[in-house]
């Protein structure tokens, strides 16, 4: 496992010796080693300082206490700089009328990043420099392939998790669940140090993870299991799958950025098209693929990375196009609140009360 996880870091240059890293560890089988694994890394240089975070969602009681002070022990004995964090996502979602587990991420990457800056202030390291390991796995890649697969995807959806997004490094994409339990049993076999629970369990077991009214639970208990049945290599085999679509998504995503750069001015000064874009008349022109890649980009930058981009709100964009040109007089309202409009100039895309604004103005 250790060779694993070293061949992934450096086949991808996700981290190298000098590179501070903070590990989000939730006690379950994957962190645990993870943390293990990372603690082995550190003493043989391969990376920098490591310290952990663990965040107790405080939305399992006892048992989330429990997780806490097991990764707590799992920090100690690797003679790492641990930090925990306790959120009431539960009140928070309550409050918000947000999705509990969206709550429960969004914070738990704030907290990650906090603690990410407070370790590379104590190296007197720069924080673009530093990575927060997270302890994802080729399971969760491939459970996260098939509720694409039955739900939809949109462009790249199908390359599933990447081993890199900013700061955020998945440095066990290319390992199961299954071969990193087994590397915790050996650990313990080899007399090497290892933290037991209450109950003698190398690691905590969510029992969440066993309810099938969740869809990822479901896919992990029935759908993974029924495809393992046809074929007991899938997993190498969807990886290698995955990573293809990968590196060709990676060519088309480098192809929308030309596309961008060349036919969209960026409303405001935000290059990014944060406060707006508009698609400028050579725009239609460009293949249809990489037209949907450059809206995704432009209603990603103006909404949030993590939102959640409507097909129709693409096709809703794209539509102000017609034979190759903007549709003058077309509007339409998409994702709730942003306003698309066309005329000779191009197709606008910006937040309704800016086009109110500018409407009323025009008037």
């Amino acid at each position: 496992m250790l060779e694993t996880m070293k061949r992934t870091l450096d086949a991808r240059a996700l981290a190298g010796p000098d590179t501070p890293v903070l590990l989000m560890v939730s006690g379950g089988s994957d962190s645990t080693a993870m943390a293990y694994l990372a603690a082995d890394l550190r003493e043989e240089g391969a990376i920098g300082p490591v310290a952990m975070l663990h965040v107790n969602h405080r939305l399992r009681g006892e048992d989330a206490d429990a997780d806490a002070a097991f990764a707590g022990e799992v920090a100690g004995v690797l003679g790492i700089p641990f930090f925990l964090c306790e959120i009431d996502v539960a009140g928070m979602a309550a409050r918000s009328h947000d999705n509990v587990e969206a709550v429960a991420r969004r914070e738990r990457y704030l907290a990650a990043n906090e603690a990410l800056t407070s370790l590379c202030q104590h190296e007197a390291c720069p924080l673009a420099d530093g990575r927060i390991f997270t302890a994802h796995t080729a399971d969760d890649r491939i459970e996260n392939f098939y509720m694409r697969s039955i739900v939809g995807t949109g462009p790249g959806g199908f390359r599933s998790m990447r081993y890199q997004n900013g700061p955020v490094v998945r440095p066990l994409l290319d390992a199961t669940r299954e071969e990193l339990r087994n590397y915790l049993v050996q650990r313990e076999r080899d007399g090497k140090p290892v933290v037991c629970d209450a109950d003698g369990n190398l690691w905590r077991e969510d029992a969440t993870n066993a309810h099938t009214d969740r869809f990822r639970a479901y896919v992990r208990s029935e759908v993974v299991p029924a495809a393992k049945a046809w074929n007991e290599a899938m997993p190498a085999s969807l990886v290698r799958t995955m990573n293809l679509i990968a590196d060709e998504d990676d060519m088309l995503e480098d192809l929308a950025g030309q596309a961008w750069d060349e036919t969209v001015e960026p409303v405001g000064e935000d290059a990014s098209g944060s406060e707006g874009f508009v698609l400028l008349p050579p725009f239609g022109a460009v293949a249809r693929p990489l037209q949907r890649r450059v809206v995704l980009r432009g209603l990603k930058a103006m909404l949030g990375a993590d939102t959640r981009i409507d097909a129709a709100s693409v096709a809703a964009v794209l539509a102000g196009f017609a034979d190759g040109a903007p549709q003058g007089g077309y509007t339409a309202n998409i994702q709730g609140d942003l306003a698309v409009s066309a005329n000779k100039h191009g197709v606008r895309v910006e937040p309704m009360a800016a086009f109110r604004a500018r409407r009323k103005k025009d008037r």
